[in-house]
């Protein structure tokens, strides 16, 4: 019997023809809609607004994007809440491509992606692994079976923009431009090629959260593993130097005071906790605390912001629209299609069902106990790392610049907003 994948290629040139599925890792919306202006990419139409799930990560945004099995956690190195300790990281990135370095299923359907220990190289030289990557897809796909769909990876687009900038990756679009022309030169109309990104970028200079000594400071333990309970102490997996961070608490009740402790430091936008198991998500921010409640009516998913102080997700505009327009129900919620109409262009958009489920959704396998939003311009990470490179982007927050993924067509027109759970039948269908 023929698995998801097989039959999803089998069709290919038969109800609908060939496609080629290239993600480029990292790409935000606003640069390919400026690479369209410039001329690039003229056989596609106009780009639209795929939104990556928070934290912003490429794991969570192609599992959720296609689909598939959720990645155990938010990077390689991640917190095993059954264990109770760190595991993963660097060893991931050593020898050959195993199950066991398989973050999720989506990886199944990759006819291309870049040699393993380019995963972590991509970071160090960025432009070389780029070109070397741009050759060999173009030969991979070039003579790959023509009655198939073909499906690459690129992930060189990330380590341009996290390193060397956007200027650097506006090179490296114009030379993906000519191949695709090529590309559409060889198969034409038999050929769709479908070109998206599993999320965006701020593009600005970033500098590090110092985030484990904050804690210290405040009175908390870090370690990499819980013996048993014990009261404020917190695990860490500080990885990649991306604009979340995602922390673990050893004692159950400890989550809400940490996310109050978290959040008085420069460059926290918000921190999330869960009011109960499984009940609605704490939002803390400087600029307030409320509450993201959500319910049911027969099918009907409904959200409900309840301000505790202050407005930390800047909603008070769209709540007295809804308002305004007789779109709340008595309790003050909404439907999430409504939500969802109001805030998917919003600084944090799609704001209520994309934090809510950040947390009581099934995004990893470990989901963090509190999980930390930071402003643009500031990161968290690994330390050996931050001295290693210099950024100039990086994403991994709940704002517009990281959520902000693309998709685009050479056959096919899409809404202007698309949310990743929505996006496989786009991608796969």
């Amino acid at each position: 019997m023929k698995n998801r994948g097989e039959q999803l290629r089998s069709i290919a040139g038969q109800t609908r023809p060939r496609r080629l599925l290239l993600c480029l890792d990292g790409v935000p919306h606003e640069v390919m809609l400026a690479a369209k202006s410039r001329g690039l990419f003229d056989a596609f139409g106009a780009p639209s607004r795929l939104l990556s799930p928070f934290p912003t990560m490429t794991n969570v945004a192609l599992s959720c994007m296609l689909g598939e099995s959720a990645p155990l956690g938010y990077e390689s190195l991640y917190f095993d809440c059954d264990a109770r300790e760190l595991r993963g990281g660097m060893r991931k990135y050593v020898g050959r491509r195993t199950p066991d370095k398989a973050p999720s299923s989506y990886m199944a359907k990759l006819d291309y992606q870049e040699p393993l220990a380019f995963e972590f190289l991509v970071y160090l030289a960025p432009d070389a692994v780029w070109r070397a990557d741009m050759k060999r897809f173009r030969e991979r796909f070039r003579n790959a079976p023509k009655n198939r769909d073909f499906f690459a990876f690129l992930k060189g687009t990330d380590g341009l923009l996290h390193i060397r900038g956007r200027k650097h990756l506006d090179v490296a679009l114009e030379s993906l431009d000519r191949i695709l022309t090529e590309i559409n030169d060889w198969f034409g109309a038999e050929t769709e090629i479908v070109l998206f990104s599993d999320h965006g970028m701020n593009l600005q200079e970033n500098r590090r959260v110092h985030l484990q000594t904050h804690l210290v400071r405040n009175g908390y333990r870090l370690t990499t593993a819980f013996a048993r309970k014990y009261p404020r102490s917190v695990a860490i997996p500080a990885f990649g130097l991306c604009g979340y961070a995602a922390l673990y608490v050893g004692a159950d009740d400890d989550a809400e005071a940490l996310a109050d402790s978290v959040v008085s430091l420069e460059g926290v936008d918000f921190a999330l906790h869960r009011d109960g198991t499984n009940g609605p998500v704490m939002v803390k921010g400087s600029r307030g605390t409320a509450r993201v409640v959500r319910s049911k009516v027969e099918s009907e998913t409904f959200y409900r912001y309840d301000v505790v102080s202050g407005d930390p997700l800047q909603l008070a505009p769209v709540i007295k629209s809804l308002s305004d327009d007789g779109l709340l129900e008595v309790d003050g919620s909404a439907p999430d299609n409504i939500w969802y109409s109001r805030t998917r262009g919003h600084i944090y958009p799609d704001a209520l069902a994309n934090l809510y489920q950040a947390l009581n959704g099934r995004r990893v396998g470990h989901t963090a106990d509190v999980l930390v939003s930071l402003h643009d311009g500031y990161y968290f990470g690994d330390s050996i790392f931050s001295r290693l490179a210099h950024l100039q982007a990086t994403h991994g927050n709940a704002l517009r610049a990281s959520t902000n993924a693309f998709l685009m067509s050479t056959h096919r027109s899409f809404p202007a907003y698309v949310r990743a759970h929505d996006a496989r039948p786009h991608l796969l269908g």
